[in-house]
């Protein structure tokens, strides 16, 4: 199951009205990862699957209306970045 079926799935969206302003959505979130944050990313890597799946979830329900990043989505971001920097070791 690919990042967009998940997002679907837990927002709970089965037609694909969406799908293009969804892909944006996951598009934009792994290029601030990697050109912002360092991170390497897998897209086999289920971790980083449901992290990024998370987070698109968590910005599409906002919209930006609620400044700062949710205290869990911080604290697996922090542990991805952590665990990009142990792998370069």
């Amino acid at each position: 199951m690919g990042t967009l079926e998940l997002v679907k799935a837990r927002l709970g969206i089965s037609s694909s009205k969406r799908d293009d302003y969804l892909n944006a959505i996951i598009d934009g979130l792994e290029k601030e990862l990697k050109e912002i944050q360092g991170l390497i990313l897998d897209s086999k890597n289920l971790t980083h699957q449901m992290f990024i799946a998370d987070y698109a979830c968590y910005r599409y329900e906002n919209k930006g209306e609620q400044s700062g990043l949710p205290r869990h989505l911080q604290w697996r971001l922090h542990n991805l970045i952590i665990g990009n920097k142990n792998a370069d070791i």
